[in-house]
């Protein structure tokens, strides 16, 4: 039995998200059981940890921040005992170095690069509506196993006004095209991060639900 923690600390979408890796599990017969916390030691026992998160960085940084232990906890899982990691949405972006969003904010600093505001232009230059906010499709995918059987041009949701722009090309696990690319997903050794939201993505994102809580990295 997979033991999972989804990291609770008021970003809001954590629900969602535990129904949507419930729903994956069942239906790919994956054992399962999920936890809700912000204790620290039940992150570090988990078999697998989630950090999903909505809404603006800084808060979301502050809310992370001031569970008592819990970022000390994902540093010695993630990196110590290298269990696998699943960031999603503002979850991902808190992976980067610093969030650009009103005021410079530090992340976790485990995916080097910055989440700055997304400037989407259409063919003739003028300015597209953001939120970038509804399906697109995901472009560039990396040989990952989280992404494995995806069906060609895979149609994910998304609702964001900002990016992480990754230092480093090996870690862009995948991209989006809306008036200009941007990451769509990134992947470093046990971590794995999505802007899109899997858990609203229908069939893709139970794929890569699935896949994730099947990964051994």
């Amino acid at each position: 039995m997979t033991r999972l923690a989804i990291i609770d600390y008021g970003s809001g979408n954590v629900r969602s998200v535990q129904r949507a890796l419930e729903a994956a599990a069942n239906h790919f017969e994956i054992p399962l059981t999920v936890t809700l916390t912000d204790d620290p030691d039940r992150i570090r026992q988990a078999d697998r940890i989630v950090l999903p998160g909505v809404g603006h960085f800084a808060d979301c940084a502050a809310g992370l921040a001031s569970r008592t232990g819990v970022t000390e906890a994902l540093n010695e899982a993630v990196f110590r005992s290298r269990r696998p990691f699943l960031g999603v949405c503002v979850g991902m972006q808190l992976m980067a170095d610093v969030g650009r969003e009103d005021v410079e904010t530090r992340g976790l600093g485990w995916i080097p690069g910055a989440v700055e505001r997304i400037r989407p232009k259409d063919a003739a230059g003028a300015d597209l509506p953001v939120p970038h906010m509804g399906w697109n499709v995901l472009t560039d995918l990396k040989s990952h196993p989280v992404l494995n059987g995806l069906k060609q041009d895979p149609h994910v949701y998304f609702v964001h006004s900002y990016a992480l722009t990754a230092e480093h090309r090996d870690h862009v696990a995948a991209r989006c095209d809306y008036g200009g690319k941007f990451v769509a997903a990134v992947a470093r050794d046990n971590l794995f991060g999505t802007q899109f939201h899997p858990e609203k993505s229908q069939q893709a994102g139970q794929t890569i639900l699935a896949n994730f809580l099947r990964w051994k990295p």
